[in-house]
């Protein structure tokens, strides 16, 4: 197939140049083929809904049946038993899946990543109010402040007899657990002793720390938020603040299915290329604000996904402001390509946390994950070059880890073997053919 068979010429040019894709009229389409999609109610889920809702998936002869469900568990096993064509999904969970990790692992590929940011970190008013006692904290403290005041507060709990506290993650297989984890230990805290991780869905975060059952969590917008709207919770960290360019959400599917759909395939991520570029443009950040808000979508105030798209934030009960600079990127800097190297990142914080063993056979499992030919089938000259698809992460000056690591592709052994905080026992395999 020609890689720009759904694109006609001035489209193509427009989206070159960078411009802002206008909503297409909605029309029928001869030959539709109706895609089940299923999605957890977040904002990062946009590229998919605006794909439904303003026509870019019909413009492509696709009718997409969007489902919302309640846990990553849940869409993982429906994709898996097909009842999901495809399915919105935490960048990690395409790799677990071709590990062989977590409870039902069943082939999954991506090739198309729905863009960066919206994580970040809550913690408890009351836990964050001991933070300040101890660590001295203004409103302006950095990400890496706050989680070394977090480690004082445990180490003095600690020595009073306190038990640990309880933090949530809304998977074991997610960005917010390993950035979680890389927030934590980047303080001086091991999240596997000093404190106790558990998996909380993201809608119910917020109720979760007002009840007092968690001291803390790292999810998507627009809970922390939500969380800090309430009163009950204090925004300490921000997926920007841990690593720019960290992949966030991804379009999941099962290779079969991918291979038996190619045309349906390549439709389908030219309309959410063209998705992602509409959420992007800042004059239509309103309206997508309007879509989420429904009921059937994010069901969260309008007035609070606007200032979340802007990156607006409310860090906490008194009503400090932040504004986090390209909070949420949809389309911008190729952050819809599968890159494979940040496929490999994901995979370090595998190995950092014990959760699989560094291998030439899990090398090859996580790369085959993301599908960067698929993307560039049907993109063709609108896909990046094919040399960033192993970039050293972190390397560039507005791209760095909060603690100065610097990822390359590699030496993923060297790489987690240079964290102070880590597994106790790394489980490596035989590393002789890596």
């Amino acid at each position: 197939m020609n890689a720009l068979t759904n694109i006609d010429e001035s489209k193509a040019n427009k989206l070159a140049a960078g411009e802002a894709l206008p909503a297409p009229a909605i029309a029928g389409h001869e030959g539709s083929r109706t895609v089940r999609a299923g999605f957890i109610p977040l904002v990062d889920a946009a590229v998919l809904i605006a794909a439904a809702e303003f026509g870019f998936a019909q413009k492509e002869g696709i009718t997409l049946d969007l489902v919302k469900d309640v846990s990553w568990a849940n869409v993982r096993d429906r994709l898996a038993f097909r009842q999901f064509d495809v399915a919105h999904m935490l960048s990690p969970m395409p790799l677990a899946a071709m590990l062989g990790l977590g409870s039902n692992p069943s082939p999954t590929i991506t090739p198309f990543s729905l863009g960066r940011g919206g994580n970040a970190i809550t913690l408890s008013s009351r836990l964050y109010a001991e933070m300040q006692k101890e660590g001295d904290l203004d409103t302006g403290a950095t990400a890496l402040a706050n989680a070394q005041a977090l480690a004082t507060v445990i180490r003095r709990a600690r020595a009073d007899g306190r038990p640990p506290l309880t933090l949530g993650v809304t998977y074991p297989f997610s960005s917010h657990n390993y950035e979680f984890r890389y927030w934590l230990a980047a303080g001086g805290i091991d999240p596997d002793r000093d404190v106790k991780l558990v998996v909380v869905p993201p809608p119910m975060t917020s109720d979760a720390l007002a009840a007092g059952a968690i001291e803390g969590f790292c999810v998507g917008a627009p809970w922390n938020m939500v969380a800090s709207e309430r009163g009950v919770g204090r925004i300490v960290a921000t997926k920007q603040d841990i690593w720019p360019s960290a992949p966030e959400k991804v379009l999941g599917m099962r290779p079969d299915w991918a291979d038996a759909n190619p045309e349906t395939v390549s439709r389908l991520i030219v309309a959410l290329a063209a998705a992602a570029r509409w959420c992007d443009a800042a004059e239509n950040r309103a309206a997508l604000a309007e879509v989420l808000s429904e009921p059937r979508y994010v069901a969260a105030p309008v007035d609070i996904l606007r200032r979340v798209l802007a990156g607006r934030f409310t860090i906490d009960p008194e009503g400090n402001q932040r504004v986090v600079d390209d909070y949420f990127v949809f389309h911008t800097g190729f952050a819809n390509f599968p890159r494979p190297s940040q496929a490999l990142w994901i995979y370090s914080q595998m190995v950092r946390w014990g959760q699989t063993a560094l291998s030439a056979d899990g090398l090859e499992a996580c790369t085959s994950a993301y599908r960067p030919d698929l993307y560039r089938r049907a993109l063709g000259r609108l896909a990046p070059p094919a040399m960033d698809d192993f970039a050293a992460e972190g390397a560039m000056s507005d791209d760095r880890f909060m603690d100065g690591h610097i990822f390359d592709p590699k030496l993923i052994r060297d790489y987690v073997e240079a964290f102070p905080v880590k597994a106790t026992s790394l489980p490596h395999a035989s590393l002789d053919d890596i």
